[in-house]
């Protein structure tokens, strides 16, 4: 590996944040934030990707446990999972694209920490929105 900036390596890329693909133009000073559409669009989808998973791997993990002796309940865990993956595939995608839309509607750059809080932030919402859902109904 090269010594420099421009090569950073792949832990030190996904814990400083830096997890886009950089797309450097000439409007684009600054080394952390992101300037284009793309940029902004995959870097709050990632850590909406990411953060739901992190939500909902312990809970199929727990289903697992726990339910592994009922008949019909011991496929719970499939139907988590899929719904940890599917939640960013479809709504995360969209919400992405609005959050990124209007960043770059408005002329502004994002910063990577945005995008994090962004796509963290959607994920909590899906999970408080669930749980007062389920709360409504008891």
């Amino acid at each position: 590996m090269h010594s420099g900036d421009t090569d950073i390596g792949f832990v030190q890329q996904i814990l400083s944040l830096n997890l886009v693909p950089r797309k450097h133009g000439p409007n684009c000073a600054n080394d952390t934030s992101l300037c284009d559409f793309s940029e902004m669009w995959y870097g709050v989808f990632l850590w909406t990707a990411v953060s739901s998973l992190m939500f909902h791997l312990p809970a199929a993990l727990l289903a697992l446990f726990t339910l592994r002796q009922h008949k019909m309940a011991r496929f719970m865990p499939i139907a988590i999972l899929l719904m940890g993956v599917m939640g960013p595939l479809t709504g995360g995608v969209l919400t992405s694209a609005a959050i990124a839309g209007v960043y770059k509607a408005a002329g502004k750059r994002m910063i990577s920490l945005e995008a994090l809080v962004f796509g963290v932030g959607q994920s909590f919402c899906v999970l408080i929105i669930s749980f007062l859902r389920v709360l409504a109904t008891l």
